[in-house]
Formats: structure tokens, sequence, C-alpha cells
């Protein structure tokens, strides 16, 4: 792919300084551009990438524009991320196949089913009866959607997803497990994107809720009944048990869990590999990561850890007694 800075600026907009004829073949990362790719910087605090970098063009905030032009060429733009991300959004169908509207001949779509006509249903994908996608969404291949899943439009559901499979529900009975079906299913909003081989199962009773604009990563579990509030958005692993609640706009770094039937306020932020033990109701970033350390360290730490509550006593014990 060759195109001018002149086409991106004349598709996508922003200030540009420097030859507009310059071409480019592909979008790189500073540290691997050469003089054929283009580049961005997203925030002022990486202006030290700038001196290093061979790229032909850099996408940079008002703050770095003078830099930026001293080196080279530049795209000057308020937001330098978003508009790396809307530049990839126009590169990508120049570089491979647009995913066409239809279904796949190898895909099972069940009568009972409603698949909109400007979909797009990938290959050995299934989706089952009373289930409905909405406009332009794209579902990829080997993707399970069961009974009674609703998908909004322009969403996108990477290769493995499951959606609709049956909530972890069994009641204890006579030292084993007696089955509770689940007898709701899965409301997906607009421009939801759920990754590769993410999970979200049906509800118990309700259904299960992804608000518009959620994102999910790859290898999410979503347990039955839980809702995700709009534009918020899950990295790799999250787990979030049943009947969770998670406001709009929150995010969760990687392997982070919630516990079920919490309730967390809008724009909670939550640090990878947090355990989330308790509800949440005021915005903010949250953690509960023991920091790592060497494993000798570490152990005499944890077995400090564990005598916390007798310590805490004495400290008790000699504020009101005395020594």
């Amino acid at each position: 792919m060759r195109v001018t800075l002149a086409d991106i600026v004349a598709a996508l907009g922003g200030q540009l300084l420097g030859d507009g004829n310059l071409a480019i073949e592909r979008i790189a990362s500073l540290e691997s551009a050469d003089a054929s790719a283009i580049g961005f910087v997203a925030h002022p605090r990486y202006r030290n990438q700038l001196a290093g970098t061979r790229a032909a063009c850099v996408i940079v905030g008002p703050e770095l524009a003078d830099e930026a032009a001293a080196r080279g060429a530049a795209i000057v733009t308020p937001d330098p991320y978003r508009y790396y991300a809307r530049l990839s959004q126009w590169w990508a169908p120049r570089m491979r196949p647009v995913a066409r509207a239809g279904v796949h001949p190898s895909a099972v779509i069940d009568p009972a089913a409603d698949v909109a006509a400007s979909a797009h249903v990938g290959a050995l994908s299934v989706v089952g009866a009373g289930s409905r996608i909405g406009a332009d969404t794209r579902i990829g291949a080997r993707v399970v959607i069961a009974d009674n899943v609703h998908i909004g439009a322009r969403c996108i559901v990477h290769p493995g997803a499951v959606i609709g499979a049956d909530g972890f529900g069994f009641a204890p009975h006579a030292g084993g497990w007696e089955k509770i079906e689940q007898l709701g299913g899965v409301r997906i909003g607009d421009d939801v994107e759920i990754g590769a081989n993410t999970c979200i199962d049906r509800g118990a009773l309700e259904d299960t809720v992804l608000e518009d604009g959620v994102k999910l990563d790859n290898l999410v579990q979503v347990g039955h009944n839980v809702r995700i509030g709009a534009h918020s958005a899950l990295a790799g692993c999250v787990g979030i048990a049943g009947s969770a609640r998670i406001g709009a706009h929150c995010t969760f770094g990687g392997g982070a869990i919630v516990l079920g039937h919490l309730e967390l306020a809008d724009h909670v932020a939550i640090s990878a590999a947090t355990v989330v033990t308790r509800s949440i109701h005021k915005p903010g970033l949250y953690s509960g990561v023991f920091p790592i350390d060497d494993n000798a360290s570490w152990e005499k730490n944890a077995a400090t850890l564990r005598q916390l509550h007798s310590l805490r006593e004495r400290i008790r014990n000699l504020e009101k007694n005395g020594p």
C-alpha cells in the first residue's frame, strides 16, 4: 500500500507540516519506523522518542508541533492517539479483505434466528433460535451464539467466542449438585466488541446485559446475570462472577476478578490482577496486587501478613493498658 500525506490529511483532517506528496507505505511504531512509515507520539511525555525515530512523518499534539517539524514532516492534531486509531481504520480496508455481508456456507443459522442482511457471519459459526444479529455486525469464524441472544448494530465478535452458554448454576443436594436451568438470555447493545474465545453466559432468570460500546478482550469470562455499563473496557482474562453490576466507563486490567453480586460505580478503574471483593461506590483507581519479590522475601512477607491480626490485638492491648 502506498499513499501520500495529502491523502491522509484529506481523509482524516489535521494540520500537515511538510511535503504533502511524501509517500507513506505503512504505519509503524517510532522505534521500528523507517523513511516509508508514519508513526505517532501519544503524549508529550514521550517527546524523547522524536529525536531517534526515522519515520517519514509523525502524528503529534500541538505541544510537540515545533519539535516534530524540526525533524521532518508532521501531522498536528489535538488527540494523536485517536488520530492513530482513525488512521488504522482508514488503512485496514486497503490492506486486507473487508468482511462482506452474508452468511458463510458452512455457518449454521437456525430458521428462527434473525440475521440482518448487512451482517456478516463467518465460517463454522452457529446462531441459535430466537437470536438476533443487528445491522453491520461482524461475527467471526467458529463463534457460537446460542438461543435467545440479541446483538445490536455494528458489533464485532471475534473467532471462538461463545455467547449464551449456560451460567454456572447448581443447587447442592445430598452431596451432589442439582442443575439450575438457565432461563434468561443475553442482550448486547450497539458498537460492542467481543474478543476471541471470550464467554458470556446467559442469565438464570433475567438477561445478562452488555450496554452500548462495551469492549471485551480475549478470554474474558462474563457470568450469568452480569450487567456491564456503556463503554466499559475489560482486558484479557478478566472474570466477572454472576450477578455483578459494572458501571459505565469502567476499565479493568488483565486478569482482574470481580466477585459475584457486587456493584461498581461508573468510572471505576481496576488494576491488573486485582480481586474485587467488595462493592465500590466511588469513581477512582483501585488496586489489590501484592508486590512481586524474590521468593524468599515473598515468603517472609506472607508469613508476616498471617500474623497481622494477632499483632493488631497486641497493639490494642498496649494502647489500652500500657506496657
